[in-house]
């Protein structure tokens, strides 16, 4: 399970760069499907942690007597970190849907006078995100995900992460040829 999330952060920092790319290059179509597949699978991993990683571990911590296992946190830790992370994970979204309407009304005109000021502002929000991604990063693949190690037994650990992989896939229809590449 903490191989296929961090194998799913490594993709995204791919999009991520592929995002960065278009902008710098000033190519406002292909910063938007860079930046508009980027957002779909970021919801997509976000979506996996929230429905299906978060739940299991507070559960297994809010069942176990002292609500804490192993070298897992208490229940109140894992809910302060888990919280934590939901936080970025609102952060990015928002920042994300920003950014997508301000690609989306550029490329109705992409005349505009301004447009490369635009696209330097959105840069300079991306660069943002990504320094916050690469943190909250760093926290899920360092502590959370190992969690699961040390709460789930092996039949758990292996249908969480069916769960997960089933949320990975689950690639919105305009992404299908896309996101196989990535």
């Amino acid at each position: 399970m903490n191989d296929q999330l961090t194998l799913d952060h490594e993709e995204l920092g791919t999009l991520l760069g592929e995002v960065r790319e278009a902008l710098a290059a000033g190519d406002i179509s292909q910063s938007h499907s860079r930046l508009d597949l980027f957002w779909a699978r970021l919801a997509m991993h976000i979506r996996a942690e929230h429905l299906h990683l978060f739940p299991a571990i507070l559960g297994k911590l809010n069942k176990t007597p002292n609500g804490k296992l192993g070298l897992t946190p208490s229940l109140a830790q894992a809910q302060k970190v888990i919280e934590e992370l939901r936080g970025d994970h609102e952060f990015f979204m928002q920042e994300l849907a920003s950014a997508i309407a301000t690609l989306r009304d550029l490329l109705k005109n992409e005349d505009q006078p301004f447009a490369a000021r635009k696209l330097k502002a959105i840069d300079a929000g991306i660069i943002v995100v990504e320094r916050r991604l690469a943190i909250h990063n760093l926290l899920e693949e360092t502590e959370v995900y190992l969690w699961t190690r040390d709460l789930l037994s092996n039949a758990e650990q292996t249908a969480l992460a069916a769960r997960i992989q089933s949320e990975l896939d689950n690639v919105p229809p305009r992404f299908s040829d896309a996101a196989t590449v990535s």
